[in-house]
């Protein structure tokens, strides 16, 4: 049914806005660490996020709801975005976002044997690239979703194998009309879940989209120390024990590029690559840096040298054969890179649409 511009514009606007930023909205530099802006009187929405990263509340929500039957003016799910579609005078109608997109990107992520796939391990590692390319002393950079963009990020050596992911991701945004920034970490979310045994980390939404391309030099390489990666990691406001999790993100990928010989190509960095498992950590433990035809994974030197540091090697053996440990200290280690670059002002105009995610799968097969 058309309705009249004038009757129904402005509300449904304001509706919109709630959830998701304009793509290109101006986004302003934000140095800092968030620990730093999350003081004072809080906001709902902040002290949620305040409470997650100092542990007073889980980082995980297996909350599921199903989609509305319509998104309305009186909808009381702010995760059922708004769409807006102007044609001279007339509004043409609503669509409903947030579930929508997160079917699509069930399609994508997950494969005819129900384990996560190609898609889904390039889309956590783009949620790592988008909002890694930060840290305190960055004036922008961050989840930003500068690397969704058209910016040639994806061109950067740092990004190869990303740019099918990046394709299939713009596409979702061009349908959906859904903010960069919020598609890559909501992506990396989903991408998450899709793998069994994967946590249900709390999904925000409401970033700004960047207006630039990140600061080079700001990610971390294969081949450097463990000190250095830690230290990169603390500039991101990221603990040693914040690091050995995060880099648990390998339990799902492949190697393409560090070793191109063709006996180790596309060897996976865990047994069990389609399964968001603690098995990384033990295989990584149990093989030498490197990789060759007979060993069954590829072992990044990055992951060998901190797998033995002084300030991360207990933390690392407590993960195996732990899952639950595991993936309640990554979820709360990925909520935090998810904000990175986040300003206060934004913080609080942030949306938890962690129940529009698919349920989880806490066992396999």
């Amino acid at each position: 049914m058309m309705v009249p511009t004038k009757s129904l514009a402005l509300p449904l606007i304001a509706l919109c806005s709630i959830a998701s930023s304009t793509p290109l909205e101006p986004r302003h530099a934000a140095p800092g660490l968030i620990d730093g802006i999350l003081n004072g009187v809080l906001s709902g929405i902040e002290q949620l996020i305040a409470d997650v990263l100092s542990g007073k509340k889980s980082p995980i929500d297996n909350t599921k709801t199903n989609k509305p039957l319509t998104c309305s003016l009186l909808s009381v799910d702010k995760c059922c975005v708004c769409e807006l579609r102007q044609s001279s005078l007339i509004v043409y109608g609503l669509t409903d976002i947030g579930y929508d997109v997160s079917a699509e990107l069930t399609k994508l992520f997950v494969g005819a044997d129900k384990q996560c796939n190609d898609n889904a391990r390039a889309a956590v590692r783009m949620g790592f690239h988008d909002a890694g390319s930060w840290d305190k002393n960055a004036l922008n950079g961050g989840a930003d979703g500068s690397l969704l963009m058209e910016f040639g990020e994806h061109e950067r050596p740092e990004n190869n194998g990303l740019q099918s992911i990046r394709l299939k991701l713009r596409d979702v945004q061009s349908k959906y009309k859904v903010g960069y920034a919020d598609l890559v970490q909501y992506a990396h979310n989903h991408a998450t879940i899709s793998c069994p045994k994967g946590p249900r980390v709390l999904t925000f939404v409401g970033r700004k989209d960047a207006t630039k391309a990140a600061p080079k030099g700001l990610l971390p390489d294969v081949h450097q120390d463990a000190d250095k990666l830690i230290a990169i990691f603390k500039d991101k406001g990221f603990s040693p024990h914040d690091l050995a999790a995060l880099v648990g993100a390998h339990a799902t990928a492949k190697q393409r590029f560090v070793d191109v010989r063709p006996e180790v190509v596309d060897k996976p960095l865990d047994t069990t690559p389609g399964v968001w498992d603690v098995e990384f950590y033990n295989d990584t433990l149990n093989n030498p840096s490197g990789g060759s035809a007979d060993q069954k994974v590829f072992v990044l030197p990055s992951d060998k040298v901190l797998s033995t540091h002084p300030k991360i090697a207990d933390e690392w053996k407590s993960f195996v054969g732990n899952q639950v440990h595991w993936n309640l200290d990554y979820a709360k280690a990925y909520i935090r890179m998810s904000l990175l670059g986040v300003e206060k002002r934004d913080l609080m105009k942030l949306v938890d649409c962690t129940r529009t995610l698919p349920v989880s799968r806490p066992s396999f097969p």
